[in-house]
């Protein structure tokens, strides 16, 4: 009788741990089709408002598109994640031996960015093409960007507080989580990840979103930045010294928004320069997220670029 006891709870123990480790993701499309990828931001962010809007719409153009969230993010609970790199890039490969794929275009969104950069740096046989859609890929100059556009706007409007909150921010640690925390709650105070004249298109697609169960399941683990910034080593990069190196090997788009104020000028016109101008493109009345400020034109660029 007790070892019957002891069988059962070793098999409930084995079932919850499995539970606490599964990595969430689902697939649009025939396996047979060119695969997509989308790698979501972060750290705490999901897919589901990229698999809400746009994944169909990318199956019905002939490919075989699949979302997942990251281990501990988003529907990936795992009470046991550590947030690195080297897991973010671990549980990509599982989702390649998942679907079977040998070859797959990685749509890098966000904080993304840099998980597909390294990802492809290291795997570069396994990626048809790297598209860096509203992409960090050099983070202090984003963090700058911010921190000195923000100042602008809080002189103009002589906010005493805003600008000594601003200056209490530059004296934080800048490869801390606080820092990266406050420097875009200033940016999304101030709209920079809005569209500035939102379409009745993208507007519907965004009510369709908040009232489906993908909204239901954005779920977000306030403790991943956290835990990425004690347990990874590379807190504050910028990869476009990788990014050189790997279109050598492998196809490299860019896809920003006009209005995506998180990014500098600079800052996009060294990207641009990366990718090549052919291979580059802005995007107007567009912020962050352009899969739903500009959809068809998200879209479209990546049947241009990719099949």
């Amino acid at each position: 009788m007790n070892r019957i006891i002891l069988f059962l709870f070793a098999l409930f123990f084995v079932q919850v741990n499995a539970q606490t480790s599964t990595i969430y993701s689902k697939a649009y499309g025939k396996n047979t089709n060119p695969a997509i990828i989308f790698i979501h931001g972060g750290p705490s962010g999901n897919a589901t408002l990229f698999e809400a809007t746009t994944a169909q719409k990318l199956a019905d153009r002939g490919f075989f598109v699949i979302a997942y969230d990251r281990r501990g993010e988003g529907r990936s609970v795992d009470s046991t994640a550590t947030f690195t790199y080297d897991e973010a890039i671990s549980d990509l490969n599982k989702i390649y031996r998942l679907y079977n794929i040998q070859k797959a275009n990685l749509i890098a969104h966000s904080f993304g960015g840099l998980v597909g950069t390294l990802f492809t740096e290291q795997n570069r046989r396994k990626v048809s093409a790297l598209i860096l859609a509203g992409a960090l890929f050099s983070q202090q100059e984003t963090y700058d960007h911010i921190l000195n556009t923000t100042k602008e706007i809080y002189l103009k409007q002589n906010d005493s507080l805003m600008l000594s909150k601003i200056t209490e921010i530059e004296g934080l640690d800048k490869n801390s989580a606080a820092y990266r925390k406050q420097c875009f709650e200033l940016a999304g105070q101030n709209n920079y990840f809005k569209m500035p004249y939102p379409t009745d298109e993208a507007t519907l697609l965004r009510k369709n979103y908040e009232l489906s169960d993908f909204y239901t399941n954005n779920i977000r683990n306030a403790q991943a930045p956290i835990l990425f910034y004690q347990n990874e080593s590379r807190k504050n990069i910028d990869t476009k010294p990788t990014l050189k190196n790997i279109k050598k090997k492998v196809k490299l788009f860019a896809i920003y928004g006009q209005q995506d104020k998180i990014f500098s000028e600079k800052q996009l016109s060294d990207l641009q320069t990366i990718v090549t101008k052919k291979n580059f493109k802005m995007i107007e009345n567009c912020s962050h997220y352009m899969f739903v400020d500009q959809q068809q034109i998200f879209i479209d660029s990546i049947i241009e670029w990719i099949k």
